[in-house]
């Protein structure tokens, strides 16, 4: 029988940018595919919203293996953005979620501004989707291998084209990437150029030596750090970016693995929260995650989610 969460007094729905929502927990993009795998464990409609893997206008091979690497408290990859497509994506992977009755947030890429705004035309009217998670910490071929993410005029170009090639209506979240000096700059640049939300954060860059070949384990060299090891920058950005934005809507990530990592990132200032390497040993972590919220919550007495968001700052 799939799990889903258990009943509790405690209100656990939110509100983030336009979208109501029945639980604060989604799956991370890039862990659980358009959630097919997680369907025999849980009930993919009573979480949050999947988040799906990041797509692209065309299909994408990815990197050669070795594309995975395991570091302590955490997990090196170099998928290199492999999927069939924003076409085949929406004929079966979207479709498949539409049957399902399950809220739908698509992260979309591409290699460069003007492929933003055409896989995010494609999107229009597609029954389901509740928000586009954009994501701008991926190359950006156009500038030597430079991610968008990492400059606040390329961040903000990427975002005001996916704005301009969407509904006025469809709540748009920026993926920001931790790898930058000052990270409420960007912030600020894409919620200026039309973001709704934030996504915080994306994957460290990262490297693993194989020690008896004395070479980098990844076929691509270096990849997306992930996990509990992260964690800690997570929390430092969401309370950074929330400290310079109040009212933006944030959805927290990096290295969440119960309910007390979640507790911290809603602290800090998140509104809701992505789970994703954790998915990975147990495939019921959203939902088990959300369950342990709404305990630590009636613990303390306190009757909604909302109760706890931003605490932190007070």
């Amino acid at each position: 029988m799939k799990r889903v969460p258990k009943r509790t007094s405690v209100d656990m729905s939110v509100d983030l940018a336009r979208i109501n929502l029945e639980s604060p927990v989604f799956t991370a993009s890039g862990c659980a595919a358009a959630g097919k795998e997680l369907d025999q464990f849980i009930d993919i409609t009573s979480i949050g919203a999947v988040v799906t893997k990041s797509v692209m206008l065309n299909p994408r091979s990815g990197r050669a293996t070795p594309r995975m690497a395991e570091t302590p408290s955490g997990m090196l990859n170099g998928i290199g953005l492999q999927g069939p497509g924003i076409d085949e994506f929406i004929a079966n992977d979207l479709s498949w979620l539409s049957q399902k009755g399950a809220k739908t947030i698509v992260s979309i890429a591409g290699n460069n501004v003007e492929e933003f705004g055409k896989v995010a035309d494609k999107l229009r009217d597609i029954p389901g989707v509740v928000g586009i998670e954009v994501n701008i910490s991926c190359p950006n071929v156009e500038n030597r291998g430079q991610v968008f993410a990492c400059d606040p005029t390329a961040a903000a170009d990427v975002i005001n084209t996916v704005r301009r090639n969407v509904s006025a209506s469809m709540p748009l979240f920026a993926k920001l990437s931790p790898d930058v000096t000052d990270i409420t700059e960007i912030a600020r640049a894409v919620v200026k150029a039309g973001a709704d939300g934030l996504s915080v954060i994306n994957t460290l860059l990262g490297m693993v030596i194989d020690i008896d070949t004395l070479k980098p384990k990844l076929s691509g060299k270096t990849g997306g750090l992930s996990g509990p090891a992260i964690r800690p920058v997570a929390i430092r950005c969401v309370y950074q970016i929330r400290k310079a934005l109040p009212e933006i809507p944030i959805i927290g990530m990096g290295g969440i693995r119960n309910g007390r990592d979640a507790v911290e990132f809603f602290a800090a200032g998140a509104n809701a929260v992505s789970v994703g390497t954790t998915v990975f040993n147990d495939p019921e972590a959203c939902v088990r995650i959300h369950d342990e919220i709404a305990e630590i919550l009636q613990e303390k007495g306190l009757r909604s989610i909302r109760d706890i968001v931003n605490v932190a700052h007070n």
